[in-house]
């Protein structure tokens, strides 16, 4: 049915790593680690992600206009590094110091007495550095932390309020890339497209069977659990399908929103279940959603449904993932996001054929990376200068 190798849209370009000390290593926040990260992936293909502010087809950003100051006015921000497998993209980073003096952690840790009292902000690219105890302790004059991303479960938000300092995230930039990739998922796995791709493709194809089919998603049911400002996208989207949309959130959005992609409200997410030819989790990962979805709700779907998700790995229970397309309880599954990330090598989701997982690509475009960035520097920058801030994250 669906090809179990992982459906990489991304060839990674090893860049030379600039040295780092062990102690700097250690801020590389251990949700990141290569085994126990849910954040998105290792990023090491900078060449892939170079961008320019003239890029034909860039969206546009509704971060304020910025001024630049004068580099002896400008305010200090903490990064892991520039470049390399970690670091902040070198033209993100050239983005940065436009209005921050970067400070890397390495320049950090090897001249502390001097550079703690210059850094006012730090900017978390990809989860990176930890933002742990010791380091708030260790900056007496930080106010905000800029969130690269509109996920924070790897930021301890009780823990950095406690020290006054403001955390940030880029919600706008996110959102339409996201839905995008949750509708490429939902396309790839009705029509069977990666085993269909390497079908074509295999030198011992000989013909094209007449009885290998897909489904369609014209007239199918999509249900939506997170119905925020990316699975409202999805919606969007999924109207110039014909899609029935069903959807389940904490809170049910306005009549006309509702009535505006005719998406019906489900109060119990089990009703969603039930009648859901495509299930798409769109959730942040909170307590209350860690595996949201386990045993029980995959034996309420479809036995021809297929679950996507888009949100975080952890919202799903994925050993009963794995028994429920193994015993064929439901058609299909189709992944951005598992937990960890990657995988291990021998983890048995990567065994099935009827799952395409994609290495957590939801925001990886050339586009939403460098409205990322725009939008926390106007994040930090609005903290910093006492201005309402566009995009601030509370804790619970």
């Amino acid at each position: 049915m669906f090809m179990s190798k992982a459906f990489s849209l991304l060839k990674p370009v090893r860049l030379k790593m600039s040295g780092q000390s062990n102690e700097a290593d250690r801020f590389i926040h251990p949700a990141a680690a290569s085994r126990g990260q849910h954040c998105r992936r290792s990023v090491d293909c900078e060449r892939r992600y170079k961008t320019h502010r003239g890029s034909a087809g860039r969206r546009p950003t509704s971060a304020p206009q910025i001024k630049v100051m004068a580099e002896e006015e400008l305010p200090g921000v903490l990064i892991l590094d520039i470049g390399g497998t970690h670091g902040v993209l070198e033209n993100l980073a050239a983005l940065l110091k436009k209005h921050f003096h970067l400070i890397t952690m390495r320049e950090f840790l090897e001249n502390k007495k001097e550079l703690k009292k210059k850094i006012q902000s730090v900017f978390v690219f990809e989860c990176r550095p930890t933002i742990d105890r010791e380091l708030l302790e260790s900056l007496p004059n930080l106010k905000v932390i800029g969130n690269s991303g509109v996920g924070v479960d790897h930021l301890d938000l009780k823990m950095i309020s406690k020290f006054g300092v403001k955390v940030t995230n880029t919600p706008r930039a996110v959102a339409d890339p996201t839905a995008d990739i949750g509708m490429a998922l939902m396309l790839a796995s009705a029509r069977r497209l990666v085993e269909g791709c390497q079908i074509a493709v295999s030198p011992e194809t000989k013909h094209f069977a007449v009885d290998w089919l897909g489904v369609e998603l014209t007239g199918a049911t999509l249900g939506i659990i997170g119905m925020g400002s990316i699975g409202y996208k999805v919606a969007r989207r999924a109207t110039a399908f014909d899609m029935r949309i069903l959807y389940h959130n904490r809170n049910r959005r306005r009549k006309e929103e509702e009535e505006a992609v005719g998406a019906h409200y489900c109060e119990k997410m089990e009703d969603l279940l039930q009648q859901s030819d495509f299930v798409m989790l769109v959730v942040n990962l909170t307590p209350e959603t860690h595996k949201l979805i386990g045993k029980k709700e995959l034996e309420l779907m479809k036995p021809t449904a297929t679950l996507i998700n888009i949100s975080r790995g952890a919202v799903i229970d994925q050993d009963a993932l794995v028994e429920a397309l193994q015993n064929k309880v439901i058609r299909a599954a189709a992944l951005d996001v598992t937990y960890p990330e990657p995988l291990p090598r021998d983890h048995p989701l990567l065994k099935l054929n009827n799952i395409i997982i994609t290495p957590h690509i939801g925001t990886a475009t050339v586009q939403a990376l460098h409205m990322m960035a725009e939008e926390a520097i106007a994040n930090m920058l609005a903290v910093l200068n006492g201005q309402p801030i566009p995009s601030e994250v509370f804790p619970k």
